[in-house]
């Protein structure tokens, strides 16, 4: 059992090497792109939100 956890753990260790971290600049880029998309889609979202409760308020008087 204590092997196995060695094996496994030895492994990790060598996984972790072979990762390719994202440099600082493409990460600050990439969350701008995360960050603008969000409220992209939640100034859309919200506008539909509207546009339908006002048509359900319309339909339900």
């Amino acid at each position: 059992m204590i092997q196995k956890l060695k094996t496994f753990f030895s492994d990790v260790k060598l996984e972790l090497k072979k990762v390719n971290y994202p440099s600082r600049e493409e990460l600050i880029g990439s969350t701008w792109v995360v960050i603008i998309t969000v409220f992209i889609a939640s100034f859309f979202l919200g506008f539909v939100d509207m546009v339908l409760a006002k048509i359900v308020n319309l339909v339900a008087r």
